[in-house]
């Protein structure tokens, strides 16, 4: 049975299972319908919202080696093919996965310890687009073997309101496990570029 996760916990993923190996990240959301009071209704959500989400593979010390290191809609696969992007979904309609990345824990190089699931708006400045036109957005890991949820996060009760940039989760390894760590932390960014910057050496 999968854990619903709360901000900020975390949990091992192969403690119970030294043998995993391959998972599947979904990411999902919805973006907010047009009201039809325009007094009384919510936020008329904005056309073309557009979500796009990467990994962003750091060393020990939480830096970024090489821009090639993060894994987003114009570089689908790591260079050592541990990671995979499923491309970049431009609505976020639908129900279910919107984004999917598959990764083989065992073929992540050892120079990489640290995966940040990252999600940011695209053209958030000339559209006018943040983070609170978003409304159930989750990210959840599942074996893939198994075909088994291991973990999923719901991002709900909170304003983000202004953030155009936002860290869902991050997997790293600790004392020979992988882990996953909740983060849900909203932040001001106007592309990848800018949060890529926040991990360079």
């Amino acid at each position: 049975m999968a854990i619903s996760l709360e901000k900020g916990q975390r949990i091992s993923l192969t403690k119970n299972d030294p043998g995993l190996s391959e998972i599947m990240c979904g990411l999902g959301w919805d973006v907010m319908q047009p009201s039809k009071n325009k007094v009384f209704g919510r936020a008329k959500a904005k056309k073309d919202f557009d979500l796009d989400s990467s990994v962003i593979c750091l060393d020990a010390n939480q830096k970024l080696a090489d821009f090639k290191d993060i894994v987003c809609f114009s570089n689908l696969k790591h260079s050592s093919g541990a990671i995979i992007h499923s491309g970049d979904n431009l609505t976020g309609l639908g129900d279910g996965d919107d984004e999917v990345i598959t990764i083989n824990l065992a073929q992540i190089p050892d120079r990489i310890s640290r995966l940040m699931f990252v999600v940011n708006i695209y053209k958030c400045l000339e559209r006018e687009h943040d983070f609170s036109l978003v409304q159930n957005a989750f990210v959840r890991l599942v074996n893939i073997a198994a075909h088994q949820e291991l973990a999923r996060y719901n991002l709900s009760g909170e304003s983000y309101k202004g953030m155009t940039g936002m860290k869902l989760a991050e997997v790293y390894r600790h004392n020979g496990e992988w882990k996953m760590v909740a983060l849900g932390d909203g932040f001001q960014a106007n592309n990848l570029q800018d949060i890529a910057s926040l991990y360079e050496q």
